[in-house]
């Protein structure tokens, strides 16, 4: 099994995005030593108390001149907001700077009103829904890769980049329908299971009933799947569960509407809002029936991932933590790493 991570740069108690910051690479530099695959940065906006993920392209080179060989990206670019010229650009540009290292995952979200509408180049139009995000991802994919006809306005325009390498370019989603856009485009696709995980396994089906590989070369030969999962681990099922009440409550409290509440930086005040400690996450788990967040000793750890690869026909596992405590991460993470035999580097 093949794990990954994707980080939040949570804000500690009485910390700035600089703390943040700072434990970000730390958990990158562990992953890298524990043999994790790629290390993904968020992009979250207006949650800065609890998050200092906003801008990935920023954090992302200071990674990876932070680490060695571990793959750096975007986990994800929310490319509603962007032209795909200038994402393109962007990437171009890290991957000149780490060549064959760089990842640029893309997805759509929206946030807030006023986050949005700031976002919002032009702001004399209507905000788009996102229904043109295949052919944003396709214009992306383009200037990378070359693929405008010759007789296209954008066919002479130039993206910095390595020589070497091209940034791999992923679809990040939560639905059947972004599934489908990655397969017919031919990328790279993940499912973020700790967002919406009821239709994982309807979405790599899909993903996979309509793959075709990209005309420019821009993905695999087959289709390649991942599900992120925000995963507890810790050295017994109690503990674990425990230690995922941060993530529960948080997300409680988002889900509730009750911002202002946020974020939650206590497992003991995290049991609070829930109402008592959560209970160990049951290991027969059915498909269309899995948590938005999952725990257990690294036995138990491995024994979910291991149902969850099995019903989604992928074996690549993208980690998402949420802990009131750096030190709980790091942990979890190191757990993670052993319960599935992944390979240290020197």
């Amino acid at each position: 099994m093949e794990l990954s991570i994707v980080d939040l740069a949570p804000v500690p108690e009485d910390g700035t995005a600089t703390d943040a910051f700072e434990h970000t690479v730390e958990r990158a530099r562990r992953a890298e030593r524990l043999g994790y695959s790629r290390f993904w940065v968020a992009e979250h906006h207006d949650f800065t108390d609890s998050v200092a993920s906003t801008t990935p392209e920023a954090l992302i080179p200071h990674i990876a001149a932070k680490t060695e060989d571990i793959r750096v990206g975007s986990g994800t670019v929310l490319l509603n907001h962007y032209s795909p010229y200038k994402v393109a650009e962007t990437f171009g540009v890290l991957d000149a700077l780490a060549p064959g290292r760089i990842d640029l995952g893309l997805g759509r979200a929206t946030g807030n009103p006023a986050s949005d509408l700031a976002l919002q180049p032009d702001r004399s139009q209507r905000r788009r829904t996102g229904d043109d995000q295949a052919e944003k991802i396709d214009e992306v994919v383009k200037h990378l890769h070359g693929g405008f006809e010759d007789d296209h306005p954008f066919r002479g325009l130039d993206i910095a980049r390595s020589g070497d390498s091209t940034p791999e370019i992923w679809v990040h989603g939560s639905s059947p329908q972004s599934a489908k856009m990655a397969g017919e485009l031919g990328l790279p696709y993940c499912f973020a299971a700790f967002i919406r995980p009821g239709p994982a396994v309807e979405a790599l089906e899909t993903y996979h009933d309509h793959f075709e590989p990209s005309p420019q070369g821009a993905g695999p030969e087959e289709p390649y799947g991942a599900i992120a999962v925000n995963v507890t681990c810790a050295e017994t099922d109690a503990e674990a569960a425990r230690l995922r009440a941060t993530a529960e409550a948080s997300s409680r409290l988002l889900r509730s509407g009750q911002i202002d509440q946020l974020p939650v930086r206590s497992v003991e005040r995290a049991i609070d809002v829930l109402g008592g400690v959560p209970e160990p996450t049951p290991t027969d788990l059915e498909a269309g029936d899995w948590p938005r967040q999952v725990s257990g000793s690294p036995e138990t750890a491995r024994e979910l991932l291991d149902r969850m690869t099995s019903q989604t026909g992928v074996d690549h596992v993208v980690i998402q933590s949420q802990h009131a405590d750096p030190e709980t991460t790091l942990r979890s993470h190191e757990l993670l790493a052993d319960a599935v035999g992944l390979e240290p580097r020197e």
